[in-house]
Order: C-alpha cells, then structure tokens, then sequence
C-alpha cells in the first residue's frame, strides 16, 4: 500500500460511475447548493470551478471526470487497497467518489480479512444525505458490494449511457437508474409543484418535464438526470424550510409598548421581538441559498432579476 501504486478505473466502472452520478452538461446546482457539472464534479474535484451559465461538451465531461479520478480518487483507493482485483477497484472508486471516506470506512478491514458479510453490512451503512436514509444510496451501496465481492454489475448498465432523444416521445426518460417507489416520489413532487406528471405509472410526460426545465434555467431535453432531480430536491427542502421558519408565529408581542408594560409583560415582547429577528434572519439565509429558486418564479415577469439571480 504505497503512493507508487498505479491503477485506473476501467471503462466498466467510468460507465457505471455516469450512471449513478449522471452527466450533466450544464452546471447546474446539487441539493446542497454547490455549483455542478459533468459527472458530479464541483470546485473540490479541482479541476474545473462550474458556475452559472457554464456549458461543457460530452468529450470534456468524460475528461474532466477521468482527470478527477486519476488527481484524487485512484490515488488514495490505491493506497488503501494496494493492488485490487480491477472490479473491486471500480467499486471501491466509486465508493470514495461518493463519501470521500475509503481510508476510514470500517468495511475495508472487512475486505482485507474476507468477511464478505462484513463488507456488505459495514458499506450499507453509508446510505444517508441530510441526515436521512436516501433509497438511491442504499441501492449504490448494495451494487458497489455486488461489484467489489462478485464482480457482478448492474444488467441495464451501458458502456455508452447517453441515452438517444426522442422529440417527439410522449414519455421522458430516466436518466438515472431509479426504483418505482423514487419514480412515484418524483410524479408527487412534480404534482405539488404545478406540474402535472399524467397519468402513467411509473412514466412522466415529456412535456412536464420539458416545462419544468423551463422554468428552472435548466437544460431542456426531457430527460430526468441529475440536474433536473437535483433542481426538483432543492425545490421540495426549500419548502420544507420555509414552513419551519414561522416568520408570521413570532410577531404577537411586539405591539406592547415598553412604558406600559411590566416586567412580565416586557420579557415576553423582548422573547417576541427575539424570534422575529431569528425567523427574519432564516427566512434571508433561505432566501439567498435558493435564490436560483426564486429565479425561476420572478423569471416571466422580471428576466433582468431572474438572469442576475442566477449569475452567481
């Protein structure tokens, strides 16, 4: 386990990392906020800083993500599995990508000791976002085990996973491999919002789609990849947020005059005035963390603002 170690993700396992991570041709921003583009590539990849308005083409977006693999995650993957089989190498790469955590990952002492229920246990454990068990990552763990124990792969998995557009398609394609129970979490999420996925089970009107993307400054080809699932993420916490902050809940005691209060009487106004300013304070952070949301209602009224939201 030296620096010295060479190894490279093979195409297998390129491929199998744009089918979780997507590829995404403009930047656009993950759930967290953080400016993205290609294969799940922000600033900390170093090698490309996304920012708004940036577009990249598909050869560059195959390159950038192979630049950050070999500058960043082959290297430490190598040093801390020595010389892996190749498909435990892919699995563990892509593992890494994801948590950045390979060398303190309690199921590599599993792997090196051979206690294959061990590694699939100890990786299931890396399934949550937020604080909360994400299904996309409890099926990547369970096919990241797959990978690395039995060299076993994912059977829909392409080589080549750019799926080829339909204009006239009445359906939008999942990008992403998704499971039903995702897809009728997206149909709801798109209903809440205004736009209404059809009637199909587990399908999704390409025109839907195509509306959605409008509105967000996305891409519009009606495909659901990461940008658009990651827009539509965003678009659902920040609502969640904004429900929580109760700016309305806080402003009773604040009419009660100083001179005409008593003691009491103040140190409720004061309590008032106190969760007024926190909720005013949230309800800003809110704002500009999703002001690309905020964009995307002023767009058809006032573009000027909606561009200059979105510029930064």
């Amino acid at each position: 386990m030296t620096d010295s170690i060479t190894q490279h993700v093979s195409s297998r396992g390129i491929a199998y990392h744009k089918r979780v991570e997507g590829e995404v041709l403009r930047a656009y921003r993950c759930p967290g906020g953080r400016w993205t583009v290609g294969s799940g590539l922000t600033a900390a990849s170093g090698v490309i800083r996304p920012h708004a308005g940036m577009v990249i083409t598909a050869d560059e977006a195959d390159r950038l993500l192979r630049l950050a693999l070999a500058k960043t995650y082959e290297p430490r993957v190598a040093r801390v599995l020595g010389q892996a089989p190749p498909h435990a190498f892919d699995g563990a790469s892509s593992f890494d990508f994801n948590t950045g955590a390979i060398h303190r990952a309690s199921w590599v002492g599993r792997y090196f000791a051979r206690d294959w229920p061990g590694v699939r246990a100890r990786l299931a454990l890396w399934n949550k976002g937020g604080g909360r068990v994400l299904p996309g990552l409890e099926r990547r763990r369970r096919e990241e085990a797959d990978i690395i124990i039995d060299n076993r792969w994912p059977e829909d998995l392409a080589i080549d996973p750019r799926p080829a557009v339909d204009p006239d398609a009445t359906f939008a394609i999942f990008v992403l491999s998704m499971s039903g129970a995702e897809i009728r979490n997206v149909r709801e999420a798109l209903r809440d919002l205004g736009f209404e996925p059809g009637n199909a089970p587990g399908r999704v009107l390409r025109t839907t789609v195509t509306e959605f993307q409008t509105a967000y400054g996305l891409t519009v080809d009606g495909l659901i990849g990461r940008a658009t699932l990651s827009t539509l993420q965003r678009e659902i916490d920040a609502r969640r947020k904004a429900r929580r902050t109760g700016i309305g809940a806080a402003g009773g005691g604040a009419a009660t005059g100083v001179n005409e209060a008593g003691p009491q009487e103040a140190i409720t106004m004061w309590i008032g005035i106190g969760l007024l300013t926190a909720a005013l304070i949230a309800a800003a952070w809110l704002a500009w963390h999703y002001r690309d949301l905020i964009a995307a209602r002023v767009a058809a009224g006032r573009p000027r603002l909606a561009a200059w939201l979105r510029s930064f």
